[in-house]
């Protein structure tokens, strides 16, 4: 049995793994470190829980116990995909490094940039960053990558997964040749062979699980809900959750319960906590310090209920989770894999629950496949939800009864409409006049206007402008021919101007007679405007 005493660490090292309580390596620490120590690139890869910070932290310190860091310089670099992962592996440095004479920075979003530059510029031995905020740093003057000697890629699938492919790049382009590279991951897709046959350089594959397993310790259950209408579905899956947590009682001391949106995060969470659960929710959008309130909290078991995104699914080391809740099927089926990996860690047993839905199918197949099992199914009990036919029979019924009831509110009966229309017939009997009476002052109209010379010539030229600009192309104008010819541009109109688009198109041409007129028109066109 490989103890930590034979994998040649520095002593100092070794006091402080002995002070955690750690005897014997796990197999990716025991396959990892040796190469490692050696300066070899190292690819691991296992399932999540086993250790896998370790593996880059306790050689890493070893090598880098000689020297010295200069301002701005760090002499490592880890990257990972998460705030709250990058701040666990700092946590790891620092229980550790405590016997040595190493410093590190923490860059991270949600913090000040003022204290983060103030440690760079003391100078760190290791610099642990968020690809964004590292980035930051750099592009603002304040971080030099030249002097790195070992750089880690912490959960690389996830940060390929998360878009970091062009930083990552970057990144890799800002330090030396020359430099140790280590990958760590749980699953290694095809895609990501390709990225590690470009960064690294010959390297030590350690891989102590295959690819996309589950570990033994873990129980899993799947629970199939009938289907339901789309707006009663999220209550439905809420109603059975706390079902769920009901059922298994005191043997939840705490759970992740995890969805695939945001905004789920805070409804389940609201939900929770109205029925009397000590639940809160942990995702992106949240302040940093809210979250490591959170994930403080949650450690700690002041808080009974952890509701995350994934962003709470990848590498955090929370030993004492007793279960795990999808509440949502991962769209992604590694995902899957890190989620349930919260649970039955380091040995313990754990319990994973899924609720899932018919349009899940595709999904749950995908995740079948990926881990080489079928995730045995629970009894869903009184949840069913209603008969498709009887379920379309409802929702059909209300629709009809809502617009029954509207229509018998908008038509009254017959008895009542004739009751109602008798007044309005006299009425409109005694007020309508007889129809020759009424025709002849509409013949009247016609033939006599009844409005003065001066105001139908302005509303004859208000019409003839907009009739102009309409056949221009400009304003509202009617494309038609009533309208006079182009006006409005003065004494000195030139001679084609003055031409109508009649006439442009093939038209008489009346150019001569246009500018004589053209003054008073602008004159007509002018006191239209001002009344």
């Amino acid at each position: 049995m490989t103890k930590f005493t034979d994998l040649k660490l520095h002593a100092k090292v070794l006091k402080a793994v002995e002070e955690t309580g750690y005897t014997e390596p796990t197999p990716i620490q025991a396959g990892a470190i040796p190469p490692a120590l050696e300066g070899r690139d190292v690819l691991g890869i296992a399932q999540t829980g086993t250790g896998k910070t370790a593996s880059f932290t306790l050689p890493m310190i070893t090598l880098l116990n000689r020297g010295r860091a200069r301002a701005r310089m760090p002499r490592s670099l880890v990257l990972a995909p998460t705030r709250e992962l990058a701040a666990q592996v700092a946590e790891n440095f620092d229980a550790y490094a405590k016997h040595t004479k190493l410093t590190k920075a923490l860059l991270i979003g949600g913090v000040s940039f003022k204290e983060q530059d103030a440690l760079i510029d003391r100078g760190v031995d290791v610099l642990i960053a968020t690809p964004g905020r590292l980035l930051d740093h750099f592009e603002r003057g304040k971080l030099i990558l030249s002097d790195v000697k070992i750089m880690v890629v912490d959960e690389a699938d996830r940060m390929l997964d998360m878009g970091f492919i062009p930083d990552i790049e970057r990144i890799f382009q800002m330090t030396p040749f020359t430099r140790q590279t280590l990958f760590f991951s749980a699953t290694m897709a095809p895609e990501i062979e390709r990225i590690t046959n470009t960064f690294l350089s010959n390297p030590a594959r350690v891989e102590v699980a295959r690819q996309a397993t589950t570990s033994d310790t873990i129980t899993q259950q799947l629970f199939e809900l009938a289907g339901a209408r789309r707006d009663a579905q999220a209550k439905q899956k809420r109603d059975f959750l706390r079902q769920l947590i009901d059922q298994e009682g005191e043997a939840v001391t705490n759970g992740i319960i995890f969805c695939n949106r945001k905004v789920d995060v805070d409804i389940v969470a609201k939900s929770l906590k109205k029925y009397g659960h000590d639940a809160e929710p942990i995702h992106g959008d949240l302040d940093q310090s809210y979250r490591t309130r959170t994930l403080e909290g949650f450690r700690d078991g002041k808080i009974r209920f952890l509701v995350a995104s994934d962003v709470a699914a990848r590498g955090l080391d929370i030993p004492n989770v007793s279960h795990v809740f999808n509440f949502d099927v991962p769209s992604h089926a590694e995902d899957y894999v890190h989620r349930i990996g919260r649970t039955g860690r380091a040995g313990r047993k754990g319990a994973a629950m899924m609720i899932s839905t018919p349009k899940d199918e595709k999904l749950l197949k995908a995740i079948e496949d990926l881990i080489k099992t079928e995730i045995p199914r629970g009894d869903t009990g009184a949840q069913k939800a209603p008969a498709p036919r009887e379920e379309a029979e409802q929702s059909e019924d209300k629709p009809k009864s809502r617009r029954r009831s509207r229509k018998s509110a908008e038509k009254p009966a017959p008895e009542e409409k004739a009751a109602e229309d008798a007044p309005k017939q006299e009425v409109e009997a005694k007020e309508t006049p007889k129809p020759e009476a009424q025709a002849a002052p509409q013949e009247d109209a016609k033939s006599e206007p009844k409005t003065d010379p001066k105001s139908e010539a302005k509303s004859d030229d208000r019409r003839d402008n907009r009739n102009a600009r309409g056949r221009g192309g400009r304003g509202r104008g009617r494309n038609d021919d009533r309208g006079p010819k182009v006006v409005g541009l003065g004494d000195h109109l030139p001679g084609f101007i003055a031409m109508s688009f009649d006439e442009r198109r093939g038209g008489p041409a009346n150019s001569t007679a246009e500018p004589a007129a053209e003054p008073e028109i602008a004159d007509q066109a002018d006191e239209a405007a001002e009344s």
